[in-house]
């Protein structure tokens, strides 16, 4: 038996659609991303995932088809993709390239853009000149919460024959390359120095008791208790004896220190001099510790907020917020006490009951190493 050519090329067309196969595309051939080794080990991250962000994402590359004949000028741009899908190739292309240890930061690769387009060489028949641009943005998971760390944004060229394609992939490849390269580099420098980069927070906490005598301002410190002569207010109209209105403020003052945001928090716990007063015949040792015991109040409250901080976990990435809150709550609870008291002590003139307070704030300040 024999075949003529056209029955050969038909019985073969139909044996590769029995076994499910489809014919060979005809055109340019899919890119092929090949995974290298990278000459770099990284120490401060691997990557853990890339997410493809591009807004075009029909292919990777736009080359220009093959001249249909020796002197023909090169046909029209047509799409090219990477074998296997765009994502899988990079996602195999970072992670296969680079060293994998995932006790390290875990960086995600967001590719927003990267695109090969191409134009006829101007002047020089038969070559073509390529483009390549890629941007990537580089997040980690920190606390489980996404932190920018860096964009990374640059261009590559390549010329080649018309019709030969083996430029094309190395060139997409050494693209990604350095990018990978740039954010390695980046990371070494800043690990120990950005609080984008810092793995945990360390709070300390300091107390603001410097009062000079000259300033309107006096905070508290147990070796100074309050004095009459801090009442320069004018006094008001009314049934108390003398007014005095403490407050609490914090200050955050955070650095970086290998790798950890150090946090300094410095309280002041403080009445306004100007803003406290006593009535004419009323400065008596009785009514001075009423009012001292409004001011050791509020310290109270001042360390029990730091109790709570201690007590608790800043994330990293939102101490700011949750101390805020912190401060809110216990700004909510120096208020509280101050009714209770004011209202149990009948402003001061219920002795018992002011006896029973008194006790109970020296306890707790001894409890705090604060009063002896």
């Amino acid at each position: 038996m024999s075949f003529s050519p056209a029955r050969t090329g038909l019985l073969a067309f139909l044996l590769l659609l029995l076994a499910g196969a489809a014919p060979p595309p005809a055109g340019i051939p899919p890119l092929v991303l090949k995974t290298t080794p990278l000459p770099f080990t990284p120490k401060e991250f691997y990557v853990a995932d890339v997410v493809d962000e591009r807004a075009d994402k029909t292919a990777v590359a736009l080359l220009l088809a093959p001249p249909p004949g020796p002197k023909a000028p090169v046909g029209a741009p047509r799409p090219v993709d990477f074998q296997g899908g765009f994502l899988p190739a990079v996602r195999q292309y970072a992670r296969q390239s680079l060293a994998r240890n995932t006790s390290l930061r875990p960086v995600v690769i967001h590719v927003q853009e990267l695109r090969v387009t191409e134009t006829p060489s101007p002047g020089v028949p038969g070559r073509v000149d390529g483009r390549v641009v890629v941007a990537m943005r580089f997040d980690w998971e920190r606390e489980g919460n996404p932190v920018h760390l860096v964009d990374y944004r640059a261009g590559a060229r390549y010329n080649r024959p018309a019709g030969q394609y083996a430029a094309v992939e190395p060139t997409i490849r050494q693209a990604l390359a350095e990018s990978l390269r740039y954010l390695n580099t980046w990371i070494n420098q800043e690990a120990g120095r950005s609080g984008k980069l810092a793995t945990g927070l360390q709070v300390s906490f300091r107390d603001h008791t410097a009062s000079p005598e000259d300033e309107d301002t006096l905070f508290y410190s147990p070796a100074r208790p309050l004095r009459w002569s801090d009442f320069r207010g004018s006094p008001r109209a009314g049934r108390y004896a003398a007014v005095v209105y403490p407050n609490f403020s914090y200050e955050g003052r955070p650095r970086v220190v290998n790798g950890q945001v150090v946090l300094e928090l410095v309280l002041k716990t403080f009445v306004v001099r100007s803003s406290s007063w006593v009535g004419a015949g009323s400065e008596t040792p009785y009514n001075l510790n009423h009012e001292q015991r409004h001011f050791d109040l509020v310290k109270l409250v001042v360390e029990r907020f730091k109790q709570r901080i201690r007590a608790g976990t800043l994330p990293v990435d939102y101490y700011a917020g949750l101390l805020q809150a912190q401060y809110l709550e216990s700004y909510r609870e120096m208020n509280h006490l101050q009714d209770q008291y004011e209202t149990e002590t009948g402003h001061g003139t219920n002795e018992a009951a002011q006896e029973r307070w008194n006790q109970r704030i020296d306890a707790e300040l001894r409890q705090r190493g604060l009063k002896k």
